[in-house]
């Protein structure tokens, strides 16, 4: 029997607080799995950033990547350590590079999901280049604006195709506002969306392999409490549908890690922003939901390095539109694609790998949270973000919330 070490490597921005739970707990964990005659132990350490020869091998089984939506030199390295060396990294680089919120919204629109009606329209500006005035005058046609609002009806959103982050994002109330705004959106290619209102709830899931959580949301509530505390504010039928609408997402674009926002209006939950794959995960936002998170990439990121996890290069849409394609009920169709989605995140080995050497994870967890290491953690974090005056009332406003997870579901899992 050989002792094996497992890498899990995390590629990392501006992340403080996650990352250093994460090593911590994982270093408490004192894992020794046995995995098919041999041991496995499981290291971590922060991928840099520097020169790379592209037959380099990686040391990595594992990445968590928190970058390369934005840097590109650590998304190249990335793929190319997926194509030679098998690395297994969560998200997929590729899907996160090309599919943004435009193609998750057509695409979530053949699958039969309610989103609301949107348009696309062509910038306000551009880059000059050679070939544009000649395009552009052979084939850009004028349009009415303001028919198009009326179209959709006020209020509406305006908001990049792509991005994140509420970057961008304008709530139009009448054609004077949507003229406005649309004069100083420049060179970014817009959205125009209906609004879902009233709506009666705003959730957002988060998706990590083939685990969720529930988070009632509140957008206009400043960012340390837009995550609200509350736990039963769906029935049991809306949670099930609202997580098999994320893990269809996610299976369908090979994001592991991704959140789904939805408006319940009418009885209908409406998906409206969900090409997130790379969620938020401080705890300055999280707060008391941000153990689970840990816990959650601890079990899915030791999951795929101790069974050495296939990446799914090349994205398999055929199977979803094989079901959409059928005369069935619109519930009938998410059941079968959340079929889909277990059956690409293995949910069942996954279950039974957790049960069988994780078990002691919870307990772990929640003894770490209550720890001076969490709580240095976390202050770290605020004092980051947060004027010194500020800091310590904030450190223990969060810890405090830490403290009602602990209370009411640390040891539970």
């Amino acid at each position: 029997m050989a002792h094996v070490t497992r890498q899990i490597g995390l590629s990392l921005g501006a992340d403080i607080c996650w990352p250093i739970c994460f090593e911590e707990i994982l270093r408490r964990l004192k894992l020794a799995i046995p995995w098919h005659g041999d041991t496995l132990s499981f290291e971590v350490s922060r991928v840099t950033i520097e020169p790379f020869d592209l037959r380099q091998p990686c040391r990595y089984d594992v990445v968590i990547d928190r970058l390369t939506h934005w840097y590109h030199t650590s998304r190249e390295w990335i793929k190319k350590a997926v194509v030679l060396d098998d690395l297994y990294v969560f998200n997929n680089p590729w899907s996160v590079q090309a599919n943004e919120k435009h193609t998750s919204y057509v695409a979530m629109m053949r699958l039969g999901l309610p989103i609301p009606e949107t348009w696309m329209v062509p910038p306000k500006a551009y880059d000059k280049s050679a070939d544009l005035e000649p395009t552009l005058s052979r084939y850009a046609r004028l349009f009415d604006l303001g028919a198009i609002g009326k179209n959709l009806h006020y209020p509406l959103f305006m908001k990049p195709y792509d991005g994140g982050g509420w970057v961008g994002v304008s709530k139009i109330e009448d054609e004077r506002a949507l003229r406005t705004a649309y004069e100083a959106s420049g060179t970014k290619i817009m959205h125009l969306q209906a609004a879902v209102i009233p709506y009666r709830a705003f959730v957002r899931c988060i998706g990590l392999g083939p685990q969720t959580r529930l988070i009632n949301y509140d957008p206009a509530a400043p960012l340390h409490d837009r995550y609200t505390l509350e736990r039963e504010f769906v029935t049991a039928a809306e949670r099930s549908r609202l997580e098999a609408m994320t893990l269809t997402i996610n299976s369908f674009f090979g994001w592991d890690f991704n959140s789904c926002e939805a408006l319940l209006k009418d009885g209908i939950w409406h998906p409206i922003d969900f090409a997130n794959a790379c969620p938020d995960s401080q705890v300055t936002s999280l707060h008391y939901h941000f153990p689970w998170l840990i816990k959650a990439n601890l079990r899915w990121s030791i999951f795929c390095a101790a069974t050495r996890r296939r990446m799914r290069r090349n994205l398999d849409w055929q199977p979803f539109f094989d079901v959409a394609a059928e005369d069935l009920p619109f519930q009938e169709k998410l059941e079968r694609y959340a079929r889909i989605a277990h059956e690409r995140f293995d949910t069942g080995r996954f279950l039974d790998f957790c049960a069988a050497h994780l078990a002691h994870l919870d307990e772990v967890t929640f003894e770490f949270f209550g720890s001076e290491a969490a709580r240095e953690a976390v202050h770290r974090k605020v004092a980051a973000l947060y004027p010194p005056h500020e800091v310590e009332e904030f450190t223990q406003l969060f810890m405090d919330r830490i403290g009602t997870w602990r209370r009411l579901e640390g040891r539970a899992g």
